[in-house]
């Protein structure tokens, strides 16, 4: 394949990964803030499937994935006003979530940015 062609096609690549890439949102947190709303009483729910759950989340979080969460979240948070963070993987599933939870009434629902991925990177964190 000739080198301006190669080019261009990474260019075009570059491009749409830009915009492929979410925003960081105001609701949307890092790993710092997750700990510090944890400090103060957050519930943290882990949104991926039971099999992602079991082979590793973040200690203290609930399963709830994102396919349940509004049939079972009246039951396990009754609350509306009860800090919640969410997360996946990379955040997709959880920012639906957070929307779920949010159209539901919940005031203060939480997307930890780009899930437990930024996390697998961090020292020192705790991992079950």
């Amino acid at each position: 394949m000739p080198r301006r062609r190669i080019r261009k096609l990474n260019k075009f690549i570059n491009k749409l990964r830009s915009k492929l890439k979410r925003n960081i949102e105001p609701d949307d947190i890092n790993y710092n803030q997750m700990q510090a709303l944890i400090r103060n009483g957050a519930i943290l729910i882990d949104v991926r499937s039971p099999q992602e759950y079991k082979e590793g989340h973040i200690s203290g979080a609930i399963c709830i994935p994102e396919y349940n969460i509004q049939r079972e979240i009246k039951t396990k948070i009754p609350n509306i006003e009860q800090q919640i963070i969410v997360y996946c993987d990379i955040g997709g599933r959880s920012k639906t979530a957070q929307r779920k939870l949010k159209r539901m009434g919940y005031k203060e629902v939480y997307n930890l940015y780009q899930g437990i991925s930024q996390i697998n990177d961090l020292p020192n964190t705790i991992m079950q």
